[in-house]
């Protein structure tokens, strides 16, 4: 039954953060159904007696008001005799721009160093980063890793391939460490290096320090479990490679897999001899090219990948057995896990975001499905600071901002409404989808940096990032 118009409902406001949270006593409040997320605010302030207005967000069953209450009591034909119980929190702060890095060529990886981030979080506390100096590690087309300071200063720059780099296009680069970095390209290697800082007694430095080869085509996305020191990585090849980041714990190099006498990566040559060594196991099992790869958040043992053969595969790293292949209807770019939902999203050729679950016991493969950008999504990133929310990077120029309880019903069933879309500076913050130096290609989102995008334009952008979902 319908509710009738200017009609009253029963609500029940509860909050999880304590600083904005009413007293346990307070009981159900009779409002107008008329009402929508701005009136609702105003009334919890008014409750709260705060003296200056904290803007609210309101959940109903784990998902965002969209609407009046009297639209929603319609929608799910709920009477207005129902009491409603809503969740209410602090809502999102807009995604300012912070800070532009220029390079000389595309951007395709970043990676941040942080007291927040995994590979900070390793540190001990006398080497931790003091606030204003956490680092971003970018990747670049012209070849080179770097290592940028807060001021947009690069503070270390990987040798050129006669030095022990890499020979052409970087597509990944990952702090493994604060003091370890992995990079692979197209000239099919992953290649990890030391990185040190001395202070001001001497500048940082990024120097060569094991080769892996294996891999017979581009080598277009790393993830590194530091804590076990293994590292995983997806190819054109068609293959998921498993890599130890230690020499004395990795195999030889394959042969076969060596820059042959006579061709332009041996021609290069190089003043330094650096230790080769090969994979623990390439698996090898998807029909199309391997765009993404990742460990499963709660088990190190466990690895998930995307393909362009629309598969998102699983995969018991000790024995290098696919557990389980997961078919979508368009390829998959880039993979992220939501691990508090048992969700992994994938990034699409289809120009959407893709929840899957990845659980044998699902009854259905595609949980929801994000819809809002223009062109492929090609990197995907969690919020350090809510389970709900995840950030994806685009060709069609934008990054965009997600939280999975703020859905609304289409024509195709569950679909999206992002919560912000950021334009590259270097375009006026517009979004277009397609032309020279539109594409984003890569991104990172650490709690005290903010959102860090890489892309086209040959910039790494940085957003605010905290806060900017809510929790």
């Amino acid at each position: 039954m319908a509710p009738e118009k200017s009609s009253q409902v029963r609500i029940q406001l509860t909050s999880s953060q304590p600083d904005i949270a009413l007293p346990e006593k307070t009981g159900p409040i009779l409002v107008n159904t008329s009402f929508r997320r701005h009136a609702l605010s105003s009334l919890v302030n008014t409750l709260l007696g705060t003296e200056k207005r904290v803007p609210l967000d309101f959940l109903i069953e784990g998902s965002f008001l969209p609407s009046s209450l009297d639209e929603y009591l319609t929608q799910r034909g709920l009477s207005s005799e129902t009491t409603l119980t809503l969740e209410y929190v602090k809502a999102a702060i807009p995604p300012v721009h912070l800070a532009t890095f220029e390079h000389d060529d595309w951007v395709s990886s970043v990676d941040v160093l942080s007291n927040t981030s995994v590979a900070g979080r390793l540190v001990d506390a006398s080497r931790a980063q003091d606030p204003g100096h956490e680092r971003i590690l970018s990747g670049s087309y012209d070849g080179l890793v770097r290592v940028w300071n807060m001021s947009s200063q690069i503070t270390a720059t990987s040798p050129g391939a006669s030095d022990g780099g890499h020979c052409s296009s970087i597509k990944e680069a990952r702090f493994i460490t604060s003091s370890q970095i992995a990079s692979s390209a197209t000239d099919r290697t992953i290649r990890i290096w030391k990185y040190s800082e001395n202070g001001n007694l001497s500048p940082a430095s990024i120097a060569p320090q094991i080769e892996l080869y294996g891999h017979q085509g581009s080598v277009d996305s790393l993830a590194v479990h530091p804590q076990s020191n293994r590292l995983l990585s997806a190819s054109a090849d068609h293959s998921v490679g498993f890599w130890s980041t230690e020499k004395a714990d990795a195999p030889p190099a394959p042969e076969s897999c060596l820059p042959a006498r006579g061709t332009k990566r041996r021609r290069i040559g190089s003043s330094v001899s650096t230790p080769q060594r090969g994979p623990l196991w390439l698996l090898k099992s998807h029909t199309g090219p391997v765009s993404s790869v990742i460990f499963a958040p709660n088990d190190p043992m466990v690895a998930y990948s995307a393909s362009w053969d629309h598969c998102l595969k699983t995969w018991d790293l000790p024995t290098a057995t696919a557990l389980d292949a997961r078919s979508t209807s368009h390829s998959l770019l880039s993979l992220a896990a939501l691990p508090s939902l048992n969700l992994v999203a994938a990034g699409t050729s289809a120009r959407h975001i893709t929840l899957i679950d990845p659980r044998t016991s699902a009854t259905n493969i595609v949980a929801m499905t994000l819809r809002g950008h223009k062109n492929a999504v090609v990197s995907l990133a969690t919020d350090p600071d809510s389970i709900h929310c995840l950030a994806s990077g685009s060709h069609d120029g934008t990054c965009r901002v997600w939280d999975v309880r703020s859905t609304k019903t289409g024509k195709e069933g569950q679909a999206d409404q992002s919560m912000y879309s950021i334009g590259r500076e270097s375009l006026g913050g517009e979004a277009r989808t397609s032309g020279d130096g539109v594409k984003v290609f890569g991104i990172a989102w650490d709690s005290d940096v903010g959102l860090v995008t890489a892309g086209e334009d040959k910039q790494v952008q940085i957003n605010r990032g905290k806060g900017i979902a809510p929790s």
